[in-house]
């Protein structure tokens, strides 16, 4: 008796690409297969066209594409060429936190919180003596304005860890950090998570924080972080 083959066997898919997705996937190959650098001019449209045997329409909608992805722009009197593509453009097109589900918004929640625990090496190796200062101005305000040091505080959050940020050097971090901020600030202003951030005495503050920034060690500077958003992973985990 023969076996019996299911029917995904037996038929290939089908090819569900447009043929404006084909004509953008050869033209990123052959910037592949060139090793086309950002300055470097591309084909023309009328060249792509007969190469490929499409249209010119198809592949000026493909074009279209890449210049929003930012891979290729318009340049005077030389045409279309090759770029270095911004890494957040799509995200910050987006990240906007009214289009994204709960689920999702929690997973940014999350991804900032991460991202907070694993730049203790840079903190550590480009803090500078005006990072500092302007740093402890941050917490001196702080604790003047907050007598309570177990509220939790968006705005001082906000001020503390944006500074962090920023002596991390990393642009790209700094522009992420940003990207994702107002997803932060919708998960809290809107209750995602049953409990209400309460610090207990046993948290690390941001004055801790900043001590440890000024004379610890990375390893240090992450166990305290660990402890100072505890809080927040007891509302994830």
């Amino acid at each position: 008796m023969k076996n019996k083959i299911g029917l995904k066997h037996k038929i290939k898919p089908i090819n569900t690409l447009s043929l404006v997705d084909k004509v953008e996937l050869s033209l990123m190959e052959f910037f592949s297969e060139n090793k086309l650098q950002p300055g470097d001019s591309i084909p023309k449209e009328l060249e792509i066209s007969e190469s490929l045997g499409v249209s010119r329409t198809v592949v000026r909608e493909a074009l279209l594409r890449l210049r929003t992805l930012g891979l290729v722009e318009s340049k005077k009197h030389r045409g279309m060429v090759v770029t270095q593509p911004d890494v957040l453009i799509g995200f910050e097109k987006v990240l906007d936190p009214k289009f994204h589900s709960e689920e999702t918004l929690k997973d940014i929640f999350e991804l900032r919180l991460t991202l907070e625990m694993g730049m203790a090496d840079l903190l550590l190796a480009r803090k500078t003596p005006e990072d500092l200062t302007e740093l402890e101005q941050i917490v001196a305000r702080e604790e003047k304005n907050n007598n309570d040091t177990t509220k939790f505080s968006l705005k001082q959050e906000v001020d503390f860890h944006g500074k962090l940020y920023q002596m991390s050097g990393n642009r790209t971090l700094q522009r992420f950090q940003n990207l994702l901020l107002p997803a932060f600030e919708y998960v809290h202003d809107h209750g995602f998570f049953d409990k209400d951030y309460i610090y207990s005495k046993k948290n690390v503050s941001h004055r801790d924080l900043f001590e440890t920034i000024k004379t610890g060690s990375p390893e240090a500077f992450r166990e305290a972080m660990r402890q100072h958003l505890e809080p927040h992973y007891d509302k994830v985990l």
